[in-house]
């Protein structure tokens, strides 16, 4: 038993110093056997430790930022060892001289950890405008949470209060005002910030703008972000709005107004194409046609659509209503 206890402790320490290690190399490092470190990697999974294999030929690495060294414990066992204090007289006499110095340490180290993970937060949170909204303590208390909780890897629980129907951030779906959510990123967009996440109600990625999240809980459960996730929610996006309609778009950009796209950021890639005389053909494939539609308008006389024939017909009408709004001389009537 105290063998295997050894042998878990310096896979611990392996992968902690070298992630992406193979099995075969831990195998060789502890003097024992592959099929061993297999099961090994069971047992440490059962105790939570979370060490994962990342693949075939990308051995293991911890998620989140787990470590051995310094103390990586919960906030439960960071109150329970605590505890220690309140019975520091009675048990003193039955100690070794040096329990009490090193105990202050430990928490000292503890402290100054927890410390410097709010301050760091509270300090990124303070040169993030978000608007009018965001001007209340809770608010920012909200903010330096989901900041921790989105840097440290942690699913948060959330209130939030989903915005009308057809806007960006509304949840179709969703179960309740209290979601858990795995942070992967925070994302500003069109005078917003959202997160983008793994929902463990409806289970999948979710654009949540933070406006709406009125209360963060940080749990102790841990994630791993999910490229392929991502990937999926992200293909064929033009903002974070996610539609289920395909459209392929062509549209023509004259050239003095060329630069201008070339500098625009965009969740996904269109394919450009120069044209004679200095002018830019953009063909993207969109899953949603509102946002791209809004951003095509600020571009005014220099954008053409050319296909689809029903966004070209639809920007015509916008256009006519604009002009018969603005031939009345008078302005709008009372």
């Amino acid at each position: 038993m105290t063998e295997r206890l050894i042998r878990l402790m310096r896979i611990i320490t392996l992968v902690q110093a070298k992630p992406g290690i193979l099995a075969r190399e831990l195998a060789e490092r502890c003097e024992t056997t592959e099929r061993t470190i297999y099961r090994d990697m069971d047992a440490l999974s059962a105790m939570h430790i979370p060490v994962v294999n990342m693949g075939h030929g990308r051995g293991y690495q911890f998620i989140s930022r787990f470590a051995l060294y310094p103390l990586n414990w919960t906030e439960e066992e960071d109150a329970a060892f605590a505890k220690v204090a309140e019975e520091m007289d009675q048990i003193k006499p039955i100690l070794p001289s040096a329990f009490e110095s090193a105990y202050e340490k430990v928490m000292a180290a503890s402290l100054k950890k927890n410390n410097e993970r709010v301050e760091w937060a509270e300090q990124f949170a303070a040169v993030m405008k978000l608007g009018a909204g965001y001007d209340t303590e809770q608010d920012e208390k909200v903010l330096v949470s989901i900041i921790q909780a989105s840097v440290y890897q942690n699913t948060m629980e959330v209130a939030y209060s989903s915005p009308a129907e057809g806007t960006e951030g509304y949840m179709d779906g969703g179960a309740g005002d209290r979601l858990r959510i795995d942070p992967y990123y925070l994302l500003p967009k069109e005078h917003h910030f959202y997160v983008i996440g793994h929902c463990h109600q409806t289970n999948r990625v979710e654009a949540l703008r933070m406006s709406c999240i009125r209360e963060v809980e940080i749990m102790t459960q841990t994630f791993r972000r999910e490229t392929a996730e991502l990937q999926s929610f992200f293909k064929e996006t033009w903002s974070v709005h996610k539609g289920h309609e395909h459209t392929t778009y062509k549209v023509r950009f004259k050239a003095h107004a060329a630069d201008r796209v070339r500098r625009s950021e965009m969740l996904v890639q269109p394919v450009l194409i120069e044209e004679p005389g200095g002018s830019l053909l953009l063909e993207v494939t969109l899953n949603d046609h509102k946002e791209f539609m809004d951003w095509l308008v600020q571009f005014g006389s220099d954008a053409e659509i050319l296909e689809p024939p029903q966004y070209r017909n639809e920007l015509r009408a916008r256009l006519k209503t604009w002009l018969a709004l603005y031939e009345n001389e008078g302005g709008i009537e009372a």
